[in-house]
């Protein structure tokens, strides 16, 4: 029974947490079992294996350990710096700001770069400081690849070709909690040495997985490392990997069965496919957001989020009333501005295991709620844009070709 009934399906359309498939939702209905029995650590070691694949790597160590992205972010930073320690972060939205603090509460020493929000990270000063480093102080480099607060995604390809050019040995951290699964992301290629996701993101599970990766380099730095963890140290994941039992504590059963029926549905679509389908419905959803005549908070295409879109909203509207009025009236859940743009922008999620027609159901109650609102919209014209992109651009289902 929902603690709130509305008729029908709730429209889940927050960049996260996201929609549930029905084979994930059946596949984690299931008792608790043993986590020692034989049955369990078998489960893992297959999907420790597949989970690599999401992040690209085949040199990436993984962790799937039972938290939020909050404890993802802060596994890959206790294992691999020390108190004091000088890291680059970039400040371009909440989320970013969000690991900032932790950061710091963590007593790291954080140059932080900050961008206006709606910008990507400023890599140019990137670049100034690993050229000027040439004691080599800065340790980690920690950014947030797609800051789902302004619908911001970051070149990560290009921190790398900066660390590279200056032959820089700092650690590069990334927080892919809204990006693993759904855009384009390569940990191996990028030379990415710690890169995390959350369970309720692109991957389609309940909150409740945080899903760390480490490359070689990164669990050399854990060996010295002195920042102080207990839960989330890696060495103790070591150890019972070695064992061959896997768990230092008692995982979530049903998260793990969770997590291989989101596998194998992504695995069948295809991982290519996934993250193309996800281009389509950003670039559909950002159709539709012109032909209302608003503007995208991503003041750049080049970084232009495929995974959420944030709209402005003139000065006369509170945002916040669009995502109540969303809910109250049509079951829909829309993202709330968050902070510095709290009231001025309303955010679309377009992420996981959604399509064409759910993405046209979105948009279609966007448009009633601008109208209920007093914005001077045409029912119908933002729908209709993006039903003309998608009409020509959606493939068939690879599964029923």
């Amino acid at each position: 029974m929902d603690y709130v009934y509305g008729p029908g399906r709730n429209h889940l359309f927050v960049p996260g947490p996201v929609n549930i498939p029905e084979q994930v939702t059946r596949a984690m209905n299931r008792n608790n079992e043993d986590y020692r029995s034989p049955a369990i650590p078998a489960l893992t070691k297959v999907l420790l294996e597949d989970v690599k694949k999401i992040f690209k790597t085949t040199s990436g160590t993984p962790f799937l350990i039972p938290t939020t992205g909050t404890g993802a972010w802060e596994s890959a930073l206790t294992n691999t710096l020390s108190p004091g320690d000088r890291i680059v972060s970039f400040l371009i939205g909440q989320f970013s700001l969000l690991w900032i603090d932790q950061q710091q509460r963590l007593n790291f020493n954080v140059d932080v770069v900050e961008s206006d929000w709606g910008q990507g990270a400023n890599l140019d000063i990137l670049a100034s400081k690993i050229g000027e480093d040439k004691s080599h102080t800065i340790k980690a480099v920690c950014i947030v690849h797609n800051e789902t607060a302004t619908g911001v995604t970051n070149n990560l390809a290009t921190v790398r070709k900066i660390l590279d050019h200056y032959q820089h040995p700092a650690l590069f951290l990334v927080d892919g909690v809204s990006s693993v699964c759904a855009l384009d992301f390569r940990m191996d290629e990028w030379g990415i040495d710690v890169a995390l996701t959350g369970s309720q993101k692109a991957l389609s599970l309940p909150t409740g997985m945080g899903i760390v990766c480490a490359s070689p380099k990164a669990l050399e730095a854990s060996k010295t490392a002195k920042s102080v963890r207990v839960f989330f140290d890696w060495n103790d994941y070591l150890k019972f990997y070695k064992l061959g039992t896997y768990w230092p504590y008692t995982p979530s059963i049903q998260l793990l069965y969770g997590l291989r029926a989101a596998l194998d549905l992504i695995f069948e679509e295809g991982l290519d496919n996934v993250i193309a389908r996800h281009g389509r419905l950003a670039k559909a959803t950002r159709v539709a957001v012109e032909a209302w005549g608003l503007k995208n908070c991503t003041q750049k295409e080049e970084w232009f989020s495929d995974t959420v879109t944030a709209v402005i909203v003139p000065s006369y509207i509170d945002s916040s009333e669009i995502v109540r009025r969303a809910w109250k009236q049509y079951n829909l859940s829309l993202g709330l501005g968050l902070n510095k743009v709290a009231g001025k922008v309303f955010r679309i999620g377009h992420l996981g295991n959604v399509n064409e027609l759910q993405l046209l159901g979105c948009l279609a109650g966007v448009e009633m709620v601008l109208k209920d609102v007093g914005y001077p919209v045409k029912l119908g014209s933002g729908v209709a844009a993006a039903s003309a992109y998608l009409q020509n651009s959606t493939p068939l289902i690879p599964s029923r070709i």
